[in-house]
């Protein structure tokens, strides 16, 4: 890993970078930690609370299945991210690397309803280049967990810049929730666009406009 210059850092990236990882207690039987028990117990309250009957055929493995599903939802939490980021290449040359249309899924923390999309990542090596695949791979350690769609795209952007000690980073997520699509103001056909820049990009006006350009934000309206 390249040497970051923490002092360069905003207070909130350095706290994304505190939350990338942290390590979680192990559960018997389950992922790491992930008690499926006590979400299957959880989700068999929940059935009884809206006044369903969990011992009706088609429920009765419902709190089992929502836990093994919970626990690949939320198997990001006992990942670290920087991880994959770690397998990198020499690269000297300082050319702008764009990956778009990473596919991602995770939870809004504010419900626990899904919110879907895609990412896209452009950064400017500093000497060393991540593995194409490892890229996505982050994303997806991050998306795995209760998770703002805000704090997903700046914890990607602080993950590369950290880890590759890049230049400068950008990363972009599109995504579609369902807690606006399902409840509340039931806003059909919205999406949400966020963006996040660091270092160079971050700094330098002109190169931000390049990067967006190349990130094709300005002509992206739906996914």
């Amino acid at each position: 890993m390249n040497e970051l210059d923490v002092k360069s850092l905003s207070p909130q990236s350095i706290k994304n970078l505190q939350l990338l990882s942290f390590p979680v207690p192990a559960a018997a039987g389950a992922r790491p930690g992930i008690d499926q028990a006590r979400i299957a117990a959880a989700v068999r309250e929940i059935l009884l609370a809206i006044g369903e009957d969990p011992e009706r055929e088609g429920l009765l493995e419902t709190p089992a299945r929502v836990a093994r599903a919970y626990g690949e939802l939320f198997g990001g939490l006992a990942e670290d991210p920087s991880t994959p980021l770690e397998r990198t290449f020499t690269h000297e040359a300082s050319d702008l690397v764009v990956i778009r249309d990473i596919p991602f899924h995770s939870m809004c923390e504010h419900h626990l309803l899904p919110f879907f999309g895609t990412a896209a990542i452009a950064y400017i090596p500093a000497g060393r280049v991540a593995g194409l695949s490892k890229l996505p791979r982050a994303v997806e350690i991050l998306a795995r967990r209760p998770q703002l769609q805000e704090r997903l795209t700046a914890q990607v952007a602080d993950a590369v810049l950290a880890t590759l000690g890049a230049r400068g980073v950008s990363v972009a997520t599109h995504a579609e929730h369902l807690c606006m699509r399902m409840r509340g103001a039931k806003a059909g056909n919205s999406f949400t666009t966020s963006i996040a820049h660091r270092g160079a990009h971050d700094t330098d006006r002109d190169l931000r406009q390049e990067v967006l350009a190349a990130l094709e934000l300005g002509s992206r309206t739906t996914r």
